[in-house]
């Protein structure tokens, strides 16, 4: 028995001439149909809708979601792989700027310490000399009373 009725091969043979023509479009976007296998699903939507013997759609997708998960699960593996390799150059990557900000901070702090030292020099010798001052103004007082 056969699978297609005569009815659904018309459709079918109808909506190919329509393509070689350019004047089949697609039913949401209204695009020019340039795909003979859109072609041939188009004519056999329309057999559908008329009532015309053509096989389900569904029959046809199980046979390739098997395929489908097969091939989906070897990626999986391979994305695993990859992700702990970020992992640790992201680990690596953290250690090195841990490393770069304890060497800033370090220079930070060597750099408040001279600067410390410095103006730690700066008024010792300004208490110097605000201290000579004092000394020279007490003789100058003494001498002159």
């Amino acid at each position: 028995m056969a699978k297609y009725s005569r009815k659904s091969q018309e459709k079918v043979e109808k909506s190919m001439h329509e393509m070689h023509e350019g004047k089949l479009k697609s039913g949401r976007s209204g695009k020019k149909v340039t795909n003979p296998k859109q072609a041939i699903a188009i004519g056999l939507s329309e057999a559908r809708k008329e009532g015309a013997k053509v096989p389900k759609k569904a029959a046809a997708k199980k046979s390739s979601s098997k395929k489908t998960t097969a091939k989906k699960s070897a990626p999986k593996k391979a994305a695993a792989k990859k992700s702990t390799a970020k992992k640790t150059t992201a680990k690596r990557a953290t250690a090195k700027k841990s490393t770069a900000k304890k060497t800033t901070a370090k220079r930070a702090t060597a750099a408040k310490k001279t600067t410390q030292r410095k103006t730690s020099v700066k008024k010792s010798t300004a208490k110097k000399g605000a201290a000579a001052r004092k000394k020279t103004t007490r003789r100058r007082a003494m001498a002159t009373a």
